[in-house]
């Protein structure tokens, strides 16, 4: 028997061109659409992957049955995670239908919201909420919401082919229901935050299905269709004009797929909307920002963010899907070749044909300033990349406003990744997500007591007490400004300046990544507070690596480990190891994947302390991380300078060794009028000098003298290169 190919097959198999209703027809995707995947199909190979991936999936729920259990689990137990494979079969099995023809998948998708509809009329809130706004299918309704957006899709595709009868109960049972209990929470329905946006897009989404203008305005505009709340509004307040979303980039990737699967059902049914013009482009530019907050193609883990979260998700898969089709840019397809996966849809499609087609370009990954703030006026997240490559140097100065309820207490941190690895560290949040045995996959308790709090950050801690003192109204209130940001050339900086953290207290960082030619970047980090009073400031450096030298004279507890305080995270430290700056210089060095990193301290009158995080931890739910924390005590203004620098070479294969000892001498201060100076001396005798001017106008005129040396720039930031006097 001869093998039909698979375009003959889809095409054989189609849906029947029957007379449609179109009161019933499909409005999410249209038949048109449907039809022209299934003709290109054999032409694009990830796209064919990804419908006999979905093949094998619905094949095996239907052989295994319909199981819609009654709700009892939190997040990762059995009746939790069978709803959520539900919703991705329902949406899969009514895509096979389309494509295929197979009256089995629609059968399929109608046996599984029939059964939903005997289930659902009988739920009150679920038996497992707790802190949350609870559902009714999940312990919190942002899962139900989730549910809706993705089962609406599957129920689009197959409605015309259903009976009135059963068009009836599942309208009525299932998806009625389920929009009206979201637009009743208030709390959930009615706010500006991500949990609202998947509830938006899962109502409006249904409402277009269900022919029901009253709940695409409800989406659109909030529950009362004032305008005030809803999905627009949202599009007003939660991302600034460069497309950054304010709860942070893991919180973006989650949030992106309501946003634009949404808008692309807007465009499809109301396209004199112009979503995508909305607000100069919104959508389009919250795709293309989230994925410049990545790096290796992981996304920068800042405020409550997982550190294992990708591009590598159906949000960034429908998110470059949606984006490629509407703008046609080649570099999405890059990051999509990257993915090797493809949405199964329209989009999808797109992008697998054109990458095919050998379209795809590289993205412009780019040193990038992204504003925060619906005006751009709530400070920003600056990011300096050394260049294009894979693994090019990344410095993160996280200069942004508070993030919401997800936000952290880390106004100036910083992170750095260099050699394919992240090297200063962000923790991120306290929280297993769908592990049942970990509260179901809740923010644990540490997430409050450690990982929001600023000692867990790269910043600045005064009194061992957090920035607002961690209270979060009072760290909404005020944002750190940006005072300046130069992303090219040889020289790039960021500096930013936070008042208000702390009563009386302001404090700048200069961030600067210094080219050294055909070695890894230098980085330099001057971080300065002016304090009309006296205090104990900390500055940790959270690292991911293993010491191997240091030239701190250190006292180690070797048989005790005592926790280096009570509160603010301080009581989650383990103090391994202290040592007092000899002539206010310290330098330690360790190893992280086969590269060496230096980090040399130039503060004069600080004490270091070696830390890690696990300390008052009974139930195991913090991951221990090392941590050095530069200490002055009583201090009043102040300056923490140091240097970071990547150098050598490790090879575990051929067991050789190169570069392990820093190329860096000296690192000095010298404060002047106007400016400080930093010079950073080489082992072979030559130094660099980095002058940081106070007035950070672009483009204004310095002239300062260091050691009879005449230093004349522009800009907030010179650099001036020589030989030891």
């Amino acid at each position: 028997m001869i093998r039909r190919t698979l375009a003959a097959l889809l095409l054989a198999t189609a849906a029947p061109a029957v007379a449609q209703d179109v009161a019933t027809a499909p409005v999410l995707t249209s038949l048109d659409a449907y039809r022209a995947m299934a003709a290109g199909a054999e032409t694009a190979p990830l796209f064919a992957r990804e419908l006999a991936a979905a093949r094998k999936s619905v094949d095996a729920g239907i052989r295994a049955g319909i199981d819609v259990p009654t709700p009892k689990d939190r997040g990762g137990g059995p009746t939790h995670e069978r709803h959520k494979a539900n919703y991705k079969l329902i949406q899969q099995a009514g895509t096979l239908y389309r494509l295929t023809g197979e009256r089995k998948y629609a059968d399929y998708v109608r046996d599984l919201l029939l059964a939903y509809a005997k289930l659902y009329p009988t739920l009150a809130n679920h038996p497992a909420a707790s802190d949350q706004v609870p559902g009714r299918l999940f312990w919190q309704s942002l899962n139900d919401s989730v549910w809706l957006v993705h089962a609406i899709q599957g129920y689009d595709a197959v409605r015309v082919d259903l009976t009135a009868a059963e068009r009836k109960t599942i309208d009525e049972q299932v998806f009625r229901r389920l929009a009206a209990f979201l637009t009743s929470e208030a709390r959930t329905f009615d706010r500006i935050h991500n949990h609202s946006t998947w509830a938006n897009a899962g109502v409006g989404m249904a409402g277009y299905v269900l022919r029901d203008p009253v709940l695409v305005e409800q989406a659109l505009k909030g529950s009362d269709r004032s305008g005030k709340v809803g999905f627009l509004r949202q599009l007003d307040l939660l991302f600034s004009p460069d497309g950054y979303y304010a709860e942070g980039p893991y919180y973006q990737r989650y949030a992106l797929q309501p946003f634009v699967v949404f808008a692309q059902a807007i465009q499809a049914n109301e396209p004199g909307r112009k979503i995508f013009a909305y607000r100069d482009g919104i959508v389009l530019k919250a795709i293309r920002t989230a994925i410049q907050t990545s790096y290796g193609g992981y996304f920068f883990p800042i405020n409550d963010a997982m550190p294992d979260k990708s591009l590598k998700t159906e949000e960034l898969y429908q998110g470059v899907a949606i984006g490629y089709a509407a703008t046609r840019d080649p570099g999405l397809l890059g990051i999509a070749k990257w993915q090797n996966k493809v949405a199964l849809s329209p989009q999808g499609f797109a992008v697998a044909r054109d990458i095919a087609a050998g379209k795809a370009k590289p993205f412009a990954f780019a040193s990038t300033l992204l504003r925060d703030g619906p005006q751009g006026k709530d400070g920003a997240l600056a990011i300096l990349r050394s260049g294009p490559q894979e693994h090019a140097q990344v410095v993160v100065a996280k200069n942004t406003a508070q993030g919401m309820g997800h936000g952290h207490f880390d106004k100036l941190n910083w992170l750095l990744y260099d050699n394919g690895q992240a090297v200063v560290t962000d923790y991120g949040a306290a929280r297993f997500l769908n592990i049942e045995a970990k509260d179901g996959g809740r923010y644990l308790p540490e997430n409050d007591s450690w990982a929001k709090q600023t000692v867990a950050h790269n910043t600045l801690v005064v009194n061992e007490t957090s920035h607002f003192d961690a209270k979060l109204k009072r760290a909404e209130a005020v944002a750190p400004t940006q005072l300046a940001f130069v992303g090219e050339g040889p020289l790039r900086f960021s500096i930013g300046e936070m008042a208000g953290a702390y009563p009386g207290v302001t404090f700048r960082r200069a961030l600067v990544q210094v080219d050294m030619g055909k070695n890894a970047p230098l980085v330099l980090d001057l971080m300065t507070v002016k304090n009309a009073g006296k205090a104990t400031y900390d500055l940790p450096l959270h690292f991911a690596g293993h010491i191997i030298d240091t030239d701190v004279k250190l006292a180690s507890n070797v048989t005790t480990r005592p926790v280096l305080g009570k509160a603010n995270g301080y009581q989650h430290l383990w103090v391994d190891a202290t040592g007092q700056l000899a002539n206010g210089q310290g330098r330690v060095t360790w190893i992280n994947q086969g590269r060496f990193y230096s980090y040399r301290m130039a503060t004069p009158g600080a004490q270091l302390i070696v830390a890690e995080s696990g300390a008052n931890d009974p139930r195991f739910n913090l991951r221990r991380e090392p941590v050095l924390i530069q200490r002055l005590s009583g201090a009043g203004d102040a300056a923490f300078l140091s240097l970071l620098e990547p150098h050598g070479r490790y090879n575990a294969a051929t067991e050789t060794t190169t570069g392990s000892r820093s190329g860096v001498a000296g690192l000095t201060l010298t404060e002047t009028t106007g400016a400080r100076v930093a010079t950073i001396t080489l082992t072979g005798g030559k130094t660099i000098l980095i002058a940081i001017a106070t007035d950070t106008t672009a483009g204004k005129a310095h002239s300062v003298t260091v050691n009879g040396r005449k230093l004349d720039w522009s800009g907030p930031v010179g650099r001036f290169d020589g030989t030891a006097q």
